[in-house]
């Protein structure tokens, strides 16, 4: 190896993986590591170099994952210090004050590798920060930077008084890492006396149980389709499905629409989207369902007409090789819906899955809508919020696709 080494044990990489780092991607892959110029312990950062010795970033290596180097810099003359995860935390929070503007109650501080922090995500849920860390050399370092997070945004105004980790999920394994969920209780940063907390977003007012919600404790991805969903539901009447706290429903309430009826599987989820209702003063104009969306669609009674239909379903695949399943489900539910509405009717229908791809979903709408005897005049295409930012050479930052469609 020509490359002249640093304190860091340097790895050799094939010409494919190369051309991935060149081309943006922060992932090298254990069939991509040709030799090790030394033995490095699972979490250490390592420089990668190319078959000739030239240098092309250095990242955490863990031998426990298929993803064997997640790189975390590209300046060979980086020093992995607190300073310089400081100076990243704060490019991080000073991009969301710019994209997110005073709208700072709620929003993802960090995004993994969208923000070079691989494998680690954080959300701000207005005083408590929740962080899910997914790969071995974040947990390894957490305790530099969740004070380093703490201080920041501290010193920024924005009065954190926690860090929950909601590290209870089974890709952690896949790491080498175990699963678990608890307050952090580190240097400097205060364990609060409760698992919940309020935000506001769009204007309506939520709680949030980090502790037991689903993923980090509520989704924020949806923040401004939500709004735009209320743009359009004035007057209307508006069945959301796959309700889960009531964001879309809540929103088109708010929005105006006549009555909306919020549908969810879970007795839970109900439960939670009736109190943030009754919260919120909107209760009034709406009802609740606990039922399964793929039961009630094709057994909606006749005299049960609504003119705008919300379709916001859980991820239906988290793998390449359930794509085709997936694409029946969200075909299901699309027809259903686009049979029930009436011609001029509205949907907003969307899908939170990396591995459906956008292609793949636009080809499933027309199909649908094809079977539905309907056209689809669109009005909106859209994607995450700018918090969760896309990089455009890893398409794994880009999952959510949502659409507005009036059906004619």
């Amino acid at each position: 190896m020509s490359f002249k080494k640093r304190e860091y044990i340097i790895a050799e990489i094939t010409k494919k993986a190369e051309l991935s780092l060149k081309q943006g991607h922060p992932w090298v892959y254990d069939a991509e590591v040709v030799a090790l110029d030394g033995k490095p312990t699972d979490g250490d950062i390592v420089d990668v170099v190319s078959g000739k010795g030239r240098f092309l970033g250095s990242g955490f290596y863990n031998s426990h994952s298929k993803i064997r180097i997640r790189l975390i810099s590209r300046n060979a003359n980086d020093r992995f210090d607190k300073a310089f995860f400081e100076r990243r935390i704060r490019y991080a929070w000073d991009y969301r004050k710019t994209v997110m503007r005073e709208d700072l109650n709620c929003c993802r501080v960090i995004f993994g590798e969208a923000d070079t922090f691989p494998g680690l995500t954080v959300d701000k849920f207005n005083d408590i920060l929740v962080a899910q860390t997914l790969s071995l050399g974040m947990e390894q370092r957490k305790n530099m930077i969740f004070p380093l997070l703490y201080r920041v945004l501290n010193e920024d105004g924005m009065n954190i008084k926690g860090i929950y980790e909601r590290n209870d999920v089974n890709i952690r394994r896949l790491e080498g890492l175990e699963e678990g969920k608890g307050f952090y209780r580190g240097s400097g940063v205060p364990v609060p006396d409760t698992t919940e907390t309020m935000i506001v977003e769009n204007g309506i007012r939520y709680n949030v149980d980090f502790e037991n919600g689903q993923k980090t404790g509520f989704f924020l991805d949806q923040k401004y389709n939500r709004l735009a969903v209320s743009r359009l539901a004035k007057g209307k009447r508006v069945l959301d499905c796959f309700t889960h706290t009531g964001s879309f429903a809540l929103n088109a309430a708010k929005g105006g629409a006549e009555h909306v009826c919020a549908v969810d599987i879970s007795e839970d989820a109900v439960t939670m989207a009736k109190r943030n209702a009754r919260m919120n003063g909107l209760d009034g104009k709406m009802s609740f369902k606990a039922a399964n969306v793929f039961d009630l669609l094709p057994a909606m009674p006749k005299d049960e007409k609504y003119d705008f239909i919300i379709l916001d379903p859980p991820a239906f695949t988290k793998s390449r090789a359930t794509v085709d399943s997936a694409v029946r489900g969200y075909k299901e539910i699309n027809l259903r819906a686009m049979k029930l509405l009436p011609h001029g009717g509205y949907l907003a229908t969307c899908s939170c899955s990396h591995f459906m791809t956008r292609e793949r979903f636009e080809e499933m709408l027309r199909s649908a809508a094809l079977d539905a005897g309907v056209s689809l005049r669109q009005i909106e295409s859209r994607q995450q919020s700018a918090d969760h930012p896309i990089l455009w050479n890893v398409p794994e930052t880009d999952y959510l696709k949502f659409y507005l469609f009036q059906v004619v």
